[in-house]
């Protein structure tokens, strides 16, 4: 910490000051205008030198400036143009309030509308509002969409880009769940409340060291509107069962003080089914056996969503705020299962299986916020957050196992019993605590610094109770109880110097300390004792070409710890043949980013290099130590090397049609020895993205979009390509009647994800199996239609970040 601050000492002796115009846009009452341009003019001939957008906030910068006479020209649609009068060199223009078009009262004003995708040094910003296909969906179904996202729904897992191992948070908040849990909480989340959706692959040393693959911050709708607003919406669709959703939100801003809450409701009766056809050594049926397996899946959704908060400015300098996010999601799932396996030379077994189950998700979100102003440029923050999570999943389950006479097979213990009955019950709590300082020590240096605690404590019990001569009989084996105690202690510092007129340089260094504590209190056994201590550096330089372009290069490290499933020495059976573990060896994955880019009013090219010692793959094969049943476990990889290009190529025809065209791919390594025989793999995997927007007559549009995802490897199992078409259309209605907008999801039913295992390498008692899985909309299109209108007003800025205390530290750093 010493060398950084002498560092940035010397640093901000060699910084001196560049001509710059700087300045914040209002409306009349006092709320920023978003995305608007600031023209930089000469005043010879009022040709174009400079410009730039505001953001969020309404702030706008245009650096760089050589002497002279200029004018300052701001436009803005449903705005009145502004001009100022001419002025000489640098120059801070405070608050420019602008006028609204008086022409246009009394119509839906049509906002400035950002575009779908856009590039930064850290990720990829996709603006989900911008498009026709959100209303209704859920968040997993927007999250799918992004670029360079990959739901696997069959074991519910999210890859970025090719890689496991993604953090996901929500308003910057971590989701500290197993990665099928926050599979499962995304899924029963409404998108009419999200923004935008940020996929940073290499984010600054602000934010936490966790998710080797990069974060997805999913940040919700703020309303900014003075007054007393809100806004409503519908939804009804149909797919193999029906869907809807109903939303409100409101808001109350008297200028100090800003009161909003919200409420969604979503009902979603789904599908899935998966068919794997194969064969391996069964030594608990007497042989080699060849396999027919079908399970499918009829889920039923219900969610309800509530969100309150506030943010006060108690007076100049100080700010505070504080919101609560409830959930409660209840998923009643029948589940058929049949399976055929045959024997050489004449043994036939047939297994039947009824299982009912309700998966209950309830959840709290809170945080508090204070926002205290010192000095001019100097601003300090502190923020408290805590998370509950609490699940029960209880299930029945009804089976028959016979064999080719019709006669009960296997012995009448608990792994053949007809009847079982499971239990699942854990519950999450999070606690985190995050103090920030920031100081602009002058026009081109601005240095952060930061502590922060985590500490999570998870508590898990589940067990399988099966009918044996009448009487349910509890396996030893069948019965988990695991608690889990994590800490994790962090500080940062973080400098942004702009070095020249051209050259900006963002370093930072994090330290986590992280102790994780994995026991049984019934036994007293200590299944994991870890602690690790580690420093994440990283590093951007970036260098403006000209106005519109820039170059970038940018080092980071990052890291992705088991998750309590992940270590606890638990067992679920899968049938006869296998049972699902955890692997209390499990080790953390440690990755390094280098990357290099070049973007240029939207248009962006980048490739990124990444090491990762360690990595993880989970439902992996494997031997257990008796050698009668397979374990289905996560394992650690030797390690994965990735070469991956990035582009984005942003299109437009007139003011009618604009396109965006994504590419992400190249080359992957790994390496594993888990198996009998160790492998290494080198292949080219690549993702395809694309959308189109028509602007169409009588304020119609019109969208579609897909993506595709090439062949791929998670361990040892092999998933071939497959892609999916959307479409939907939106209808603005006059005189603020609201907004009509129709979407097909998965047009072709296309979402059909074939898997195989035993191609790669030998897996355990030599498993050859070929798995076809099919989504809801591999089997029947989602329609949907929606209705939402907004009241009370008519000018807005719409979006923005709740205040949280693992927020996107960027935006503080360059406001």
């Amino acid at each position: 910490m010493k060398a950084l601050l002498v560092g940035l000492f010397f640093l901000t002796c060699m910084c001196g000051a560049f001509a710059q115009v700087s300045g914040k846009l209002a409306d009349a009452t006092g709320q920023p205008v978003s995305y608007a341009t600031a023209f930089l003019l000469k005043e010879a001939d009022s040709t174009i030198v400079r410009s730039a957008l505001t953001n969020d906030t309404g702030k706008f910068l245009i650096e760089n400036i050589p002497a002279g006479r200029y004018l300052l020209k701001i436009t803005s649609i449903g705005y009145q143009t502004w001009i100022s009068p001419v002025f000489e060199g640098p120059k801070a223009f405070g608050t420019i309030v602008l006028q609204q078009n008086k022409r246009q009262l009394g119509e839906v004003l049509i906002k400035a509308g950002r575009p779908l995708f856009q590039q930064r040094p850290d990720g990829t910003v996709v603006n989900i509002e911008s498009s026709v296909l959100t209303k209704g969906s859920t968040a997993l179904q927007v999250l799918e969409r992004s670029p360079g996202v990959i739901i696997d729904h069959q074991n519910n897992e999210i890859a970025l880009n090719g890689k496991n191992g993604v953090m996901v948070m929500i308003n910057g908040k971590q989701m500290r769940l197993p990665a099928d849990q926050v599979v499962t909480l995304l899924n029963g989340m409404s998108a009419d409340d999200i923004s935008k959706i940020e996929l940073l692959t290499t984010p600054g040393a602000a934010y936490d060291a966790e998710g080797s693959a990069g974060l997805v911050n999913i940040v919700l709708k703020k309303n900014r509107k003075a007054g007393t607003n809100g806004s409503f919406s519908l939804s009804g669709g149909y797919g193999y069962g029906e869907k809807g959703t109903a939303g409100i939100n409101l808001n109350h801003n008297s200028g100090n003080t800003n009161l909003y809450g919200s409420y969604n409701y979503a009902h979603d009766r789904s599908y899935s089914d998966f068919h794997a056809i194969g064969a391996e050594q069964e030594p608990l049926l007497g042989g080699f056996a060849a396999s027919d397996f079908l399970s499918i899946a009829k889920p039923v959704h219900n969610n309800h969503t509530a969100v309150a908060g506030f943010d006060t400015k108690l007076n100049t300098k100080t700010l505070i705020g504080g919101n609560v996010n409830y959930n409660n999601s209840s998923t009643a799932i029948q589940t058929n299962n049949h399976a055929v396996y045959t024997i050489k030379p004449d043994s036939i077994y047939r297994l039947n299986a009824l299982i009912n189950g309700v998966n209950h998700w309830r959840s709290i979100t809170s945080g508090l916020y204070v926002e205290r102003q010192l000095k001019p440029g100097e601003k300090l923050n502190l923020d408290l957050d805590y998370i509950n999570y609490k699940n029960d999943y209880p299930t029945n389950v009804q089976s028959t196992f016979l064999d080719k006479n019709g006669r009960q097979a296997g012995t009448n213990d608990t792994l053949f019993s007809p009847r079982q009955k499971g239990l699942s019950n854990t519950l999450i709590q999070v606690g985190a605590i995050k103090a920030d300082y920031k100081k602009r020590l002058n026009t081109m240096l601005t240095v952060v610094t930061g502590i922060k605690g985590t500490y999570t404590r998870t508590a898990s019990v589940s067990s399988i109770a099966s009918l044996v001569n009448g009487e349910y009989v509890t396996s030893p084996t069948a019965i988990n109880h695991i608690i889990m105690r994590e800490g994790i202690w962090a500080g940062y510092a973080t400098m942004n110097a702009q070095l020249d007129s051209s050259t900006r340089l963002v370093a930072g260094l994090r330290f986590e300390y992280s102790g994780t504590r994995l026991a049984d209190p019934q036994s007293g056994q200590l299944i994991t004792d870890r602690k690790l201590a580690e420093l994440f550096p990283n590093l951007l330089l970036s260098r403006k070409v000209n106005n519109d372009a820039e170059l970038f290069l940018s080092y980071t490290k990052r890291i992705s710890r088991p998750a309590y499933s992940d270590l606890a020495s638990y067992v679920t059976y899968n049938g006869p043949n296998s049972v699902n573990t955890g692997n209390p060896l499990l080790k953390p994955t440690i990755t390094n980013n280098l990357k290099l880019g070049y973007n240029n009013r939207g248009y962006s090219l980048s490739v990124l290099w990444s090491r990762d010692d360690e990595p993880i793959a989970r439902n992996q094969f494997v031997y257990i130590p008796d050698r009668k049943q397979s374990a289905v476990s996560p394992q650690n990889l030797r390690y994965r090397d990735e070469l991956t290009f990035q582009a984005e190529l942003p299109l437009a025809i007139g003011n009618w049609l604009n396109m965006n065209y994504g590419f992400v791919g190249g080359w992957r390594k790994f390496n594993l020895n888990y198996t009998q025989n160790p492998v290494e793999k080198t292949y080219f995997g690549y993702s395809l993205h694309g959308s189109q927007t028509y602007q169409l007559p009588d304020r119609f549009s019109l969208e579609l979009s897909g993506y595709y995802n090439s062949l791929s490897y998670n361990g040892t199992r092999k998933v071939d390509g497959y892609g999916v078409l959307n479409a939907g259309i939106k209808k603005i209605l006059k005189n603020n009647g609201g907004i009509v907008q129709l979407a097909v999801a998965d047009l072709l039913s296309s979402n059909v994800i074939s898997s195989y295992f035993g191609s790669l390498t030998q897996e355990a008692f030599n498993l050859k199996s070929h798995v076809v899985f099919h989504t809801e909309s591999g089997k029947y299109p989602l329609i949907r239609l929606s209705y939402s209108r907004s009241f009370g007003g008519t000018s807005s800025t719409s979006s923005g970040n709740n205040k949280s205390g693992i927020e996107d530290e960027n935006n503080r750093i360059k406001n």
